[in-house]
């Protein structure tokens, strides 16, 4: 079994910062046209979103740079949860790594912003063993 986590905490008011001084240009180029709409400029919940989407990035291992913001979406849920949504290369990152399943948990103040991801799955994108992993042996059952 594989398990990733990642965790990003964000200042409410560097994400304000960078709407001011870029505005519709950051905003989409950070966050869906979903999530716009869903947070209705509301800073904190798009910080909290900033924050999700690096530790996304962090569960991955590779930082934002091989997958975009663009790629990592965070939407609602039935009950108002947030639930990730991968597109794009994103996807085909957690297909490689055999990253199946996802959680997510946001939470935010006036000033602060944090994500927490956990990502599981089985190793190597086919659920098999990984060669290094096939040498090493399985536990006697």
């Amino acid at each position: 079994m594989i398990l990733r986590n990642g965790v990003d905490l964000i200042e409410t008011l560097r994400v304000q910062r960078a709407v001011d001084r870029f505005g519709r240009r950051f905003l989409d180029r950070v966050f869906t046209p979903s999530e716009l709409v869903l947070c209705r400029d509301r800073v904190s919940s798009l910080a909290a979103r900033w924050a999700a989407k690096e530790a996304v990035a962090k569960a991955f291992k590779t930082g934002i740079g091989d997958i975009s913001f663009q790629e990592i979406e965070i939407l609602h849920g039935p009950r108002s949860e947030p639930v990730l949504h991968l597109h794009g290369a994103a996807m085909r990152l957690a297909q490689e790594h055999g990253l199946t399943e996802w959680s997510i948990s946001l939470s935010h103040t006036e000033t602060h912003a944090i994500a927490f991801v956990t990502a599981m799955g089985l190793p190597g994108a086919d659920g098999k063993l990984l060669p290094e992993e096939a040498s090493k042996g399985l536990p006697d059952e």
